[in-house]
């Protein structure tokens, strides 16, 4: 499935956390190519994820998609093993011990996809499109997303619809004023626990750009 990245608006049940909900979960590289306050260029290297598609609004279908994107690293895999949410890191199925915890990593994506949205985990540094479990659930697809260019907004508070479309307008502005040509729809970024203090939490939203040359 050749889906963008989206991330939940709920944020994720992050490993390691605080009492405040500050997030401890092992997060993908990137290079910071440029910055201008709360917006920054980044190039992120190649990602292992694991994806799966909702119909329904956006405020609507992070339970169930959240749920089910749980489902696999939690143990709904055909080794009966954690998969922690951590950066993209991959292991050979040959290798792979019954147990063995597979971390998870921030943020979880989120993007539209006609009337539905695909939420994105992106998997361990660890494992490779070889070596990662593959999930029970048929509706859980794992692939891998290229290296990348993208634009990136920083913003605290609750993440919902009107603050996705709020930041996406403003996002989108600023690629357009700054000679860009954004080539993604936007997608959510969530990086904290439910429970995280509004004014603690850290959420994005990401936009693919044309890369330079």
């Amino acid at each position: 499935m050749n889906k963008p990245i989206f991330l939940s608006p709920l944020a994720v049940l992050l490993s390691g956390c605080s009492a405040f909900g500050a997030a401890a979960a092992e997060e993908p590289d990137f290079a910071v190519l440029a910055e201008d306050g709360r917006v920054q260029i980044r190039e992120y290297g190649e990602l292992l994820v694991a994806q799966t598609e909702v119909e329904g609004d956006y405020d609507e279908i992070s339970r169930v998609a959240f749920g089910r994107l749980a489902g696999f690293i939690f143990g709904g895999n055909q080794y009966g093993q954690e998969v922690a949410m951590t950066a993209p890191v991959l292991q050979e199925e040959a290798t792979t011990k019954k147990g063995e915890k597979i971390a998870m990593t921030a943020p979880v994506l989120q993007e539209s996809s006609g009337d539905a949205w695909v939420m994105t985990f992106v998997m361990p540094a660890e494992y490779t499109l070889e070596t990662l479990p593959r999930p029970i659930d048929s509706l859980v697809e794992i692939s891998t997303i290229p290296p990348k260019r993208v634009a990136t907004i920083r913003f605290s508070g609750l993440m919902n619809k009107k603050k996705f479309d709020r930041y996406s307008a403003e996002l989108s502005n600023w690629i357009e004023g700054n000679g860009y040509a954004a080539i993604s729809p936007p997608r959510s970024a969530g990086y904290n626990p439910p429970w995280t203090l509004p004014p603690l939490r850290r959420n994005e939203i990401h936009i693919d750009i044309e890369s330079a040359g």
